[in-house]
C-alpha cells in the first residue's frame, strides 16, 4: 500500500487575546514559568483533547445539526457531562476535516468555569457516551495561550492508496483503490516540482468562508520512498486530495511529471481539472498536530493528563468446586 504523508506548518496566524502568561519559550522552563490556572478565572479552565475518528458516516468536523458532524457529537457529550452549554464550552478543532475524512490525531480544546481533581473520570465518561467510531485518546489541561487552531506549528496527513488488482475489502473505507500499477519513480520525480514557495491556487477548490485565502505555501520536502511524504507551510481546501490525485495520474504514466510546474504556473483550478479530479476523501487521515512548544506546557493547579484508565482482572471471589 502506498501512503501519501503530508506535513503542514501553519504560519502567521494570530492568536486571540488570552490572559497574560509569562513563559521563557524554551524546553527547559521550570514550574515558575507556568501559569497557575486558579488565577485565570476570567477565561475559566482550558482543556485539550486528542481525538480519533472514522469519518465514514459524518459530514466532517465542523458543527452543523444535520447531517451529524464530529464536533456536533462531541459537544453533545461534553454538554451532558459538564452541564455547560455548547456556546460556553467554546469547542474548537485544529483541522476542519471534510466529510468522509478520518483522523487519528485531531486536537480540540474546550473551556469550563470549574477545575477537575482528576481527568480519568471525565475521559471514561466521554468515551462511554460517544459512538464507537469516535474515541478521545487523551485529555490534558492547557495554558490560556493554547489554541487548537492558532497555536499549530504543523499538521501531518496520510493519503493511502491501495495499489493492487483486487481491492482489499477491509481497506475499502480507508484507502483509495488503484488497480493500475503505479510507477513510484515517476511520482518521486514529480514531487520535486512542488518543493519551494509556490502559489497553489491551481490545487485548491473554491475556498470556504472559514478557510485561509492565502494560496502561497512553502513546501519544504516531498519524497517517495516506501511512501510519499511532503512537508509544507500549510494546505488549502482539498489541496492534499488534489495533489494526491495528480500524483496518481503521474504514477499511472498517463501524464509526465513535468506537468506539475505548468499547472502551478497557471494558478487556475480548471487547468488541473484537465488532468485529474480530486481524490476521494476516505483515503485521507489527519495523523497528528504539532504545536508551539511553550503553548504545550501544563498549567499549575490542574490534574495530570489522562491517557485512559487501564483495567485489570481481579481474583475470582466465587467459591471454586
Amino acid at each position: 500500500m502506498l501512503s501519501l504523508r503530508m506535513m503542514s506548518h501553519a504560519v502567521g496566524l494570530p492568536s486571540p487575546p488570552p490572559p497574560p502568561l509569562h513563559l521563557n519559550g524554551n524546553s527547559s522552563s521550570t514550574a515558575s514559568d507556568c501559569v497557575d490556572m486558579a488565577k485565570t478565572s476570567v477565561a475559566g479552565y482550558k482543556w485539550r483533547l486528542v481525538i480519533a475518528y472514522d469519518g465514514t458516516h459524518y459530514a466532517g468536523w465542523q458543527y452543523q445539526q444535520s447531517p451529524p458532524t464530529i464536533q456536533c457529537i462531541m459537544e453533545k457529550a461534553l454538554t451532558r457531562i459538564t452541564k455547560v452549554e455548547r456556546e460556553d464550552l467554546l469547542l474548537v478543532g485544529a483541522s476542519r476535516t471534510d466529510a468522509g475524512v478520518h483522523a487519528w490525531g485531531q486536537v480540540a480544546h474546550f473551556v469550563t468555569p470549574f477545575n477537575y481533581d482528576s481527568l480519568d473520570h471525565l475521559h471514561a465518561a466521554l468515551n462511554g457516551l460517544l459512538p464507537s467510531d469516535i474515541r478521545v485518546r487523551e485529555i490534558s489541561p492547557a495554558v490560556p495561550e493554547f489554541h487548537a487552531r492558532f497555536s499549530v506549528r504543523s499538521k501531518i496527513y496520510h493519503y493511502k492508496i491501495y495499489n493492487d488488482t483486487v481491492m482489499d475489502p477491509f481497506q475499502r473505507y480507508y484507502a483509495y483503490h488503484s488497480a493500475y500499477k503505479l510507477n513510484p519513480e515517476a511520482m518521486k520525480e514529480a514531487t520535486k516540482y512542488f518543493i519551494g514557495r509556490h502559489d497553489f491556487s491551481a490545487f485548491a477548490n473554491a475556498s470556504r468562508n472559514d478557510r485561509a485565502p492565502n494560496p502561497v505555501k512553502n513546501i519544504f520536502s516531498f519524497d517517495v520512498i516506501e511512501k510519499i511524504e511532503v512537508e509544507g507551510s500549510g494546505f488549502m481546501y482539498r489541496q492534499v486530495r488534489n495533489m494526491a490525485a495528480l500524483l496518481i495520474q503521474i504514477g499511472k504514466e498517463a501524464i509526465p511529471p513535468g506537468i506539475v510546474p505548468m499547472i502551478l504556473a497557471s494558478r487556475d483550478r480548471k487547468e488541473l481539472a484537465k488532468y485529474s479530479l480530486s481524490a476521494p476523501p476516505h483515503g485521507l487521515c489527519l495523523i497528528a498536530v504539532n504545536y508551539i512548544e511553550k503553548h504545550m506546557q501544563l498549567p499549575l493547579g490542574c490534574p495530570p493528563k489522562s491517557l485512559g484508565r487501564s483495567h485489570t482482572i481481579s481474583k475470582c471471589k466465587l467459591p471454586c468446586y
